[in-house]
């Protein structure tokens, strides 16, 4: 049974993102161990989330700028419930690629614990594209 939305609501502090590669299931750290992030789902049906890689200089050169751009996601939308997952339709991002996308996500809930996977799709994160998802696990605040 699904949970009641409103145990969705609240503010929740990025654990750990994982991606899996579809064709090898392997799962990497895509930026290393206690990534920082958060996940806000309103009320009133409005997410916003924001994960960046741990370790991050500040942009003080192209380089540097464009290596920040590279160890960030964030997006915001509307939300709807389906079952056991949720739907952003996406109105800002950070890659305008998600802009006007609906992204879907898988969720549990145990206590104050919310793990999400996201549908596959081409990585955001890899180049190449190769059909990955993302496996997050975040925690109430």
């Amino acid at each position: 049974m699904p949970e009641p939305l409103s145990n969705l609501h609240g503010n929740w502090r990025l654990v750990s993102l994982e991606t899996e590669r579809q064709d090898t299931m392997e799962r990497t750290q895509p930026w290393w161990p206690n990534p920082n992030g958060y996940l806000i789902l309103t009320a009133d049906g409005r997410m916003m989330t924001l994960v960046t890689a741990k370790a991050r200089e500040p942009g003080d050169t192209d380089e540097k700028l464009a290596a920040l751009f590279r160890t960030m996601m964030a997006y915001t939308g509307r939300y709807r419930i389906d079952g056991d997952s949720f739907i952003t339709n996406v109105d800002a991002s950070w890659n305008e690629s998600f802009n006007g996308s609906e992204q879907t996500r898988f969720y549990t809930l145990d206590g104050d614990t919310l793990d999400i996977v996201s549908a596959w799709m081409p990585s955001p994160l890899d180049s190449g594209k190769s059909m990955a998802r993302g496996i997050l696990r975040f925690r109430r605040e």
